[in-house]
């Protein structure tokens, strides 16, 4: 189906298609749980993958941090833009869900799952 309005969807680069596809499957994964449980709510990717969960060693995730600190940055700054890739990636989840997803911009990207 779709986000609701259209927004630009960025390829995240720098990572092998199996590896992209392992985050594809576990943001959706967490799509499926976060609309399953609070379907009314509004969410970011922070929400899925921040608080509790921000340690991303042992999941597919972790090699969008190793991309970004292979190339010499921070842990702050690798953190900060693999969490930028992640919500790229997530946003062509929902791109491609079968369900409709709206969206708004505030402090960060939003979606909510329309009914």
């Amino acid at each position: 189906m779709s986000i609701i309005p259209k927004s630009e969807i960025r390829e995240v680069t720098g990572i092998t298609p199996e590896q992209k596809q392992r985050i594809y499957d576990f943001l959706q994964g967490g799509i499926y749980c976060w609309c399953k449980n609070r379907s009314d709510e509004w969410f970011a990717v922070r929400d899925l993958l921040g608080g509790e969960n921000f340690d991303w060693n042992g999941t597919p995730l972790q090699v969008l941090f190793e991309k970004h600190k292979s190339k010499g940055k921070s842990d702050d700054a690798a953190i900060s833009d693999a969490a930028k890739d992640a919500g790229w990636i997530l946003k062509k989840v929902l791109e491609d869900d079968k369900r409709n997803f709206e969206t708004k911009d505030d402090f960060a990207r939003s979606y909510r799952w329309i009914k």
